[in-house]
C-alpha cells in the first residue's frame, strides 16, 4: 500500500508561486503514475496535473497549462507541483493521487479521479487578490 502527504500548501498573493510536495511510502514500486487534483470552495474535485512515473510524461489541465509545472523525484518518490502566476481562481484543496493499480496503462484516463486509488489528505492553497 502506498500513502501520500502533501505539503507545501498555504497563503500567497495573486501572481505569485507555491510549490507544492507530495511524498509516497510504502510499496512505492507499484506506483505509475501521479496527479495533483483540487478542490475550490463550493465546487467539485478537478484534474490539475499528472505525470507518468516511469515515463515522466506530464499532463495538464487547460486551466494550468503554462502556469503550472509536475515533476518527479523517483530517488525520493516524491512529486511536485510548482505553481507560478498565481490567480484567486486556483484556490483550492489541493491533493496528489497515485495509480497503483495501472489503470491509466490501460485508459489514459489522467483527468479522472476514478483512475487514481491512493489520496493524500490534501494541502490548502489560497491566493489573495
Amino acid at each position: 500500500q502506498v500513502q501520500l502527504a502533501e505539503s507545501g500548501g498555504g497563503l500567497v498573493q495573486a501572481g505569485g508561486s507555491l510549490r507544492l510536495s507530495c511524498a509516497a511510502s510504502g510499496r512505492t514500486a507499484s506506483t505509475y503514475a501521479m496527479g495533483w487534483f483540487r478542490r475550490p470552495p463550493g465546487k467539485g474535485r478537478e484534474f490539475v496535473a499528472a505525470i507518468n512515473w516511469s515515463s515522466g510524461d506530464t499532463y495538464y489541465s487547460n486551466s494550468v497549462k503554462g502556469r503550472f509545472n509536475v515533476s518527479r523525484d523517483t530517488a525520493k518518490n516524491t512529486v511536485f507541483l510548482q505553481m507560478n502566476i498565481l490567480k484567486p481562481e486556483d484556490t483550492a484543496h489541493y491533493y496528489c493521487a497515485a495509480d497503483t493499480q495501472s489503470y491509466l496503462k490501460y485508459t489514459g484516463a489522467y483527468y479522472y479521479t476514478s483512475e487514481y486509488d491512493i489520496w493524500g489528505q490534501g494541502t490548502q492553497v489560497t491566493v489573495s487578490s
